[in-house]
């Protein structure tokens, strides 16, 4: 998947034989290695950017339409939680691929490079693209790299789980 706007451009590619990311950004890179590796799936990602801000969220937004792509019409789990631990952060992350919604009840002091605002956009463009309603509960952690990285460790897994395809997809609708 790519996405090219005035202020991004961002490429997108699951399922490939290696990961490799290069954002541009070395924390961002670090979360993409984080997120996909628990998820269990390689994947491709290569991005230039104008501003940090643009870049978390059109990448959120690039990776919800690649995922959207790789389900297209594939009946999966659709549902996936984790709770992980991380040293002193306790974070759950519960999702269900149908809408977009999001519950952000993390806190944390920037520091070091890491901000609740990026993560913040990263996650709902995620949310509001793919569509998936999106829980994501801190119950402890000081340390915002701690915080961060077990985000996208609990996201990852929660993804891995939702993502597996099974005989039909649960919704007692019939369609998500």
């Amino acid at each position: 998947m790519i996405r090219k706007t005035k202020e991004t451009e961002i490429e997108v590619t699951l399922d490939t034989k290696n990961t490799v990311i290069d954002t541009g950004e070395k924390i961002l890179d670090h979360m993409m290695k984080t997120l996909f590796f628990y998820m269990g799936r390689n994947v491709t990602i290569k991005c230039s950017y104008d501003l940090r801000h643009h870049l978390w969220e059109d990448l959120g937004i690039t990776i919800a339409q690649e995922i959207s792509s790789s389900i297209n019409g594939k009946s999966i789990k659709r549902f996936g939680s984790a709770t992980m631990p991380m040293d002193e952060s306790l974070i759950m992350v519960s999702l269900d691929i149908s809408r977009a919604y999001i519950n952000f009840n993390v806190e944390f002091r920037d520091a070091e490079g890491f901000e609740l605002n990026l993560l913040y956009e990263f996650l709902w463009a995620l949310a509001r693209t793919l569509p998936v309603t999106l829980h994501v509960i801190k119950f402890s952690g000081i340390n915002s790299h701690h915080i961060t990285e077990n985000i996208f460790k609990a996201l990852g897994v929660s993804f891995g789980i939702a993502l597996e395809e099974i005989e039909y997809t649960r919704s007692t609708k019939g369609a998500l």
